[in-house]
């Protein structure tokens, strides 16, 4: 048989191997850091054997694939490590997540915080006994019968909820035994590096309805040094926390009359104001036009897109006059009656349509999370429309404008070309070209993307720029969807260079994708220190004393003048409190007036970039932090010592 690596060498076996010796042969370093394989783009565990001709991926830690049955297998041991502590608890699931995993379990007395390290404790010894996990089938009943006998009733359920068809397969280890589609390690004992993070309440399936279940998260890695780092990293996330700033900082509050739907603050709209006077300058020069479309449209429209099919458990909606209407969660529908509502000519297109629309998304009270998921959003949304040959040319233009914005603010990023899901509409000859579209453009720029198979929108194919913030996180913002339904779904029409009607394509696209969420994201991003041209509050005039509050003004009236926000501490407090105050604030700049600095017309500047700057003619800062704020230009922050 020949196997296909994932450099594109072929190996050649005269007889069936597991995958772990397929990775002895390639290396004995690649079979000792081996996590998974993945055949024909199928995970497998590394003891499955191979008897045909395929293409094999061996999974490591570094790869999701690996990762995932590295902590997969965690999971398993934490549940071990559970009933072996607590007999009476019952399991219900435990996947891998994408930094770590959980299990949700049914226990009278809830596990918390303080029972963790002995749980932790009970995990190592599990680990240290080195116990192989072995894969297993069993027959429908019997597999029911096996955990009724153990008194398993969520796992019972499960296997009943299964095709009938279903394959039913179970991992053993040592003495516990689960229900499990794999894959997993070979064995316990590489999971080394093991930390169990919180516990939380989760409704079974996630059913409001069913009982709520005790959820334990954990993380496991493959060394100490990198869980050390996570553990670091999430509590510095703590101190960067979008929410704790949010309010220390006076940028946005949530109430118990609203939650889900954030109130922006003074210095909060200012923040936003400012992204959105950014975001309408690039748009404008890329040629967009700026549109706004209702908050609340009828049934027969959102039927006519396929949202009322598709998205309506995530609608809000009502009655009026007898007729059923909904809130907009996407702004898409909106812009489509805008292009239909004159005739157009392929002279015309590509037609950009921009729009910071306000939409409306149901989201459980459990999936609330400050800005990062709220109930009520804007959504910077443009909809291009096109004509075939347009596509790839929009596409990277498209590409080139979300690049422009996440280099701005020091965002890396990654770029995953999401496919045509279960939950679809629309023919395969229309998605395959869309789907074709999307990664032409992409490897026409030489751009490295990343595929999720079936996580494409329900009408169309997308890019998806996931950046990488200032600790490392990822998130996902911007977003391309080739949309070849909409346009066929609410019969829009271009008169083409033949004289005869056509039908456009369109292109649904973001680039900071929720204002709110973008907003929290540069929050933690930043740790509330804005670049310059960002800051709410971008100068500081600080008098020593009330004596010098008539000199504080005029500096205030001078960088009004100049178009830079500015106050004025004018309290009767010591110049040091005022100076740290403005500090735990995030101000750029303090300026400190006093005796000498109004004899001579100067200010003394203190800035978070540098410290003390020294005396400075009033003129020459203006003119120094006016360039730095039309520049749009990032200071990079140096070790300041704090003012005693």
């Amino acid at each position: 048989m020949k196997i296909t690596l994932k450099d594109g060498s072929v190996k050649e076996y005269a007889e069936a191997k597991s995958v772990l010796d397929i990775a002895k042969d390639v290396s004995e370093g690649l079979a000792r850091v081996a996590c998974a394989g993945e055949v024909d783009g199928e995970r497998v565990d590394l003891r499955t054997v191979i008897d045909r001709d395929c293409a094999l991926n061996i999974l490591t830690f570094e790869d999701k694939g690996g990762r995932d049955a590295f902590r997969h297998t965690a999971s398993h041991i934490m549940a071990q490590a559970i009933k072996r502590l607590y007999p009476e608890a019952k399991l219900a699931i435990g996947p891998s997540i994408d930094d770590g995993f959980y299990y949700d379990l049914d226990i009278e007395t809830p596990i918390t915080t303080e029972d963790f390290p002995a749980i932790e404790a009970e995990m190592k010894k599990i680990v240290k006994e080195d116990l192989p996990l072995e894969r297993f089938e069993l027959p429908r009943e019997d597999a029911i019968r096996f955990f009724r006998e153990k008194n398993e009733p969520y796992k019972v359920e499960l296997i009943q909820d299964l095709p009938e068809d279903a394959v039913i397969s179970l991992y053993r280890q040592g003495g516990f035994t689960d229900l499990c589609a794999g894959p997993h390690l070979m064995s316990t004992k590489p999971v080394k590096a093991i930390k169990l993070m919180k516990n939380a309440g989760a409704y079974w399936r996630g059913d409001e309805k069913n009982k709520m279940l005790t959820r334990i998260y954990g993380t496991a890695y493959t060394k100490n040094a990198d869980l050390e780092e996570y553990v670091t990293m999430l509590e510095e996330a703590k101190k960067r926390d979008h929410r704790k700033l949010g309010k220390e900082l006076g940028l946005f509050m949530f109430t118990d009359e609203g939650p889900g739907f954030p109130f922006f603050l003074p210095k909060g709209m200012v923040l936003k104001n400012t992204l959105m006077q950014y975001w309408r300058e690039i748009h404008e020069r890329e040629g967009y036009v700026e549109i706004s479309t209702p908050v609340m449209l009828n049934r027969q429209l959102w039927e006519t897109s396929g949202h009322w099919d598709h998205y309506k458990e995530n609608m809000y909606t009502t009655v009026i006059d007898g007729e059923d209407f909904a809130i907009k969660p996407m702004n898409c529908p909106g812009g489509m009656l805008v292009y239909k509502s004159q005739p157009h000519s392929y002279r015309e297109l590509p037609l950009r349509l921009a729009e910071v629309g306000l939409v409306h998304r149901h989201e459980k009270s459990g999936a609330l999370h400050g800005l990062m998921r709220v109930r009520c959003f804007n959504q910077d949304d443009a909809h291009i429309f096109m004509t075939p040959e347009q596509i790839r040319d929009e596409i990277k233009g498209v590409v080139r404008l979300i690049d422009e914005v996440y280099r701005l603010f020091g965002f890396k990023y990654f770029i995953e070309l999401s496919t045509r899901p279960e939950d679809s509409m629309g023919s395969d000859e229309d998605w395959e070209m869309a789907t074709n579209g999307l990664r032409d453009a992409l490897e026409d720029m030489g751009l490295d993307y990343i595929v999720n198979e079936g996580d494409g929108a329900f009408y169309g194919p997308k890019i998806d720029f996931h950046l990488v913030d200032a600790i490392g996180r990822t998130w996902q913002c911007g977003t391309i969807q080739l949309d070849f339904q909409l346009p066929q779904r609410f019969e829009a029409e271009y008169n083409g260079a033949d004289g005869e009607m056509h039908r456009p394509i369109m292109i649904h696209r973001v680039c900071f994708g929720s204002i709110e969420r973008f907003i929290g994201i540069l929050t933690e991003h930043f740790a509330g220190k804005f670049p310059t041209w960002l800051a709410p509050v971008q100068v500081k005039v600080l008098p020593i004393s009330d004596k010098y509050l008539d000199y504080g003004h005029q500096v205030m009236s001078r960088l009004k003048a100049a178009g830079i926000r500015c106050e004025m501490d004018d309290r009767a407090e010591k110049i040091g409190y005022k100076i740290r105050e403005a500090r735990n604030e995030r101000v750029p700049y303090m300026l400190v007036v006093g005796q000498k600095e109004e004899e001579s017309g100067l200010v003394s500047v203190r800035s978070r970039y540098e410290g003390d700057e020294g005396q400075k003619e009033i003129d020459a800062f203006i003119s120094a932090v006016r360039q730095e704020i039309d520049t749009r230009e990032r200071r990079e922050e140096k070790a300041v010592e704090e003012t005693k």
